[in-house]
């Protein structure tokens, strides 16, 4: 499930909650541009006894597009064997995702930020979506927060 929203400061932002427990999710919020070259974002991870967030991942133009990503994950919507992933240049944005029997995707959404600083932390949700039109949306919806022009 995703819900598109407005927070206070009306910047938008996309969340993904776990149709098995909605208490588990990723929010995509914060978003800006420097220039034409990359979006930066916050990545909020949520789920009992955890609060993460990352407060700058970095979408380079060059980069592998975590929205082909997960429309890919939606045109499987039959499934597929073994694990797919994707990650930000910087790697500190990971997304992995299984086809589960019943037509089922469960993305596990991983922060890493500074993964070479000593001390660097990592944490890790999984989401369990249904594939076909749920994925459709959740890539829709990632796709219009990552393109969306700033006001």
């Amino acid at each position: 499930m995703t819900s598109p929203h407005s927070g206070a400061d009306d910047k938008a932002g996309v969340t993904i909650r776990c149709q098995d427990n909605a208490s588990v999710g990723v929010t995509f919020c914060d978003r800006f541009s420097f220039d034409a070259d990359s979006v930066h974002y916050a990545v909020e991870l949520r789920a009992p006894g955890l609060t993460a967030r990352a407060n700058e991942v970095v979408a380079w133009i060059w980069d592998s597009d975590l929205t082909a990503f997960l429309e890919q994950l939606a045109a499987d919507y039959r499934g597929w064997d073994g694990e797919r992933s994707w990650r930000t240049n910087d790697r500190d944005l990971a997304v992995s995702a299984v086809f589960r029997s019943g037509g089922y995707v469960g993305l596990t959404w991983t922060l890493r930020p500074w993964p070479q600083a000593a001390g660097g932390w990592g944490a890790s949700v999984t989401t369990w979506l249904e594939a076909g039109e749920q994925m459709a949306a959740v890539a829709a919806d990632v796709r219009d927060f990552l393109t969306k022009e700033q006001p």
